[in-house]
């Protein structure tokens, strides 16, 4: 028998078939990348023009570089707006009320998928139709109960009508973590002696960081972006206004200091940013493990 040779095929056609398979990829990285760019393009323009006057603001168009650089909007936006103050206000604002809403929805979340008790399909179908309530038909009976209790004007009431919303994504969830962890753990803090409360705060809660770590930065964009409540908890008192309400600050009667907004709007969204920076790892796997099941 003869062996018959094939012959190898061109380089030409080799490297033309490669290039084919990896086309794909190549057009699917192109898209990412421009619909990146489209997307963190306002905040780019944002921060060039925090750097500008008003005039060249509005006349050098989407040009990203400034002739003259502005650092002064910055002092002014900081001094002048008083945006120092209320940075401390929204940190503290935030910072509580992440803290009361991440244990209130982890024990909400710890209860409903781990005990079962009469009304609990009720109370889940109730808890989802939370989520079609506008916030505006919530505000009066939210600023009467505060008033009654003398919190309006504050800042305990304005954390405590921030963290007191129903955070039904919160809770779900936690939900869809507490349900496919396994029994052992539970029963094995109970034959050690451990309660309920100490069973969740030891045991369940510690081992639902990643998911602690996606309602906490949920949380804190949602309050940190807050406008509506606590608008309504400063009427009376500007010294107690968040970042978002402060913004007012820069719109007068008669002109607009659009480049001391924009600079204000930096000094906003720069914790916001670096927050994410940190701790996009757990918050990917939060999300993960939460539909998992």
């Amino acid at each position: 028998m003869t062996a018959q040779l094939t012959a190898a095929p061109p380089a030409d056609t080799g490297r033309r078939r490669r290039f084919l398979r990896r086309l794909p990829w190549w057009i699917g990285a192109a898209f990412l990348i421009g619909a990146a760019v489209l997307w963190i393009f306002p905040f780019i323009w944002m921060v060039a023009a925090s750097l500008k006057d008003n005039m060249e603001m509005f006349a050098g168009g989407l040009n990203l570089i400034p002739k003259d650089f502005r650092w002064d909007n910055y002092v002014r936006a900081w001094t002048d707006a008083h945006f120092g103050r209320y940075l401390i206000n929204t940190i503290v604002v935030t910072g509580l009320t992440v803290l009361i809403v991440t244990v209130r929805c982890a024990m909400a979340g710890y209860v409903l998928a781990r005990f079962r008790f009469r009304g609990s399909k009720l109370f889940m179908g109730v808890l989802m139709a939370t989520l079609f309530v506008p916030t505006g038909y919530t505000i009066i009976p939210i600023v009467q109960v505060s008033m009654r209790l003398g919190l309006i004007d504050s800042l305990a009431g304005m954390i405590l009508a921030l963290s007191g919303a129903a955070y039904v994504s919160a809770i779900l969830i936690y939900y869809g973590y507490f349900r496919q962890m396994p029994r052992e753990l539970e029963e094995a803090a109970i034959v050690d002696g451990a309660g309920f409360f100490r069973t969740f705060f030891s045991v369940m809660l510690p081992l639902a960081m990643p998911v602690t770590s996606t309602v906490a930065i949920l949380t804190f964009i949602t309050t940190w972006n807050s406008f509506f409540l606590p608008l309504v908890f400063t009427f009376s008192r500007p010294n107690l206004r968040t970042v978002s309400v402060g913004m007012q600050a820069f719109v007068g009667e008669s002109a607009t200091d659009w480049s001391g907004m924009a600079a204000a709007g930096v000094i906003s969204i720069v914790p916001v940013v670096l927050l994410f920076i940190f701790l996009q790892r757990y918050f990917v796997e939060g999300i993960a493990g939460a539909v998992k099941s």
